[in-house]
């Protein structure tokens, strides 16, 4: 897939409601707007007696903390009781042009609803992932 600058601005390659899903046991549960993925890792440097400078550095685990901002659950999932606050081990699945990125193992940290008479409900889930993985599509 190519993009043609010259021609304007283009949506295309950008990841939409339907390109990006939370899933719970391998089914398709809710459609997800938007997402902000925040990446940390804690590392620590080696001393060694007598030395001025550490000797090595340790990396520790990758933390992933991804916020997903409105959530509409799908029709099946409504049909058969999804509730968000009982959500664990679930995935959240991000398609790209070119790749589609999976996170696993996911446990939600922090559920915020948002409601005003004559809007729809938009909710806010932060999530904390155990993985992090690629696929080629």
């Amino acid at each position: 897939m190519s993009t043609n600058f010259n021609s304007g601005l283009s949506a295309a390659g950008f990841p939409t409601s339907s390109d990006i899903w939370l899933e719970l046991d391998g089914k398709k549960v809710a459609v997800v707007q938007s997402y902000n993925c925040k990446t940390t890792r804690s590392s620590y440097s080696v001393e060694a007696f007598g030395e001025e400078e550490p000797v090595a550095t340790v990396q520790g685990p990758q933390n992933y903390v991804i916020q997903l901002t409105r959530l509409y659950a799908t029709d099946q999932a409504i049909a058969d009781g999804l509730d968000f606050y009982r959500m664990k081990n679930f995935s959240l699945v991000i398609c790209k042009p070119d790749r589609r990125v999976i996170y696993s193992d996911c446990q939600w940290s922090d559920i915020q609803e948002d409601g005003q008479l004559g809007r729809m409900v938009v909710e806010k889930l932060t999530l904390v992932a155990r993985n992090r993985m690629e696929t080629a599509v």
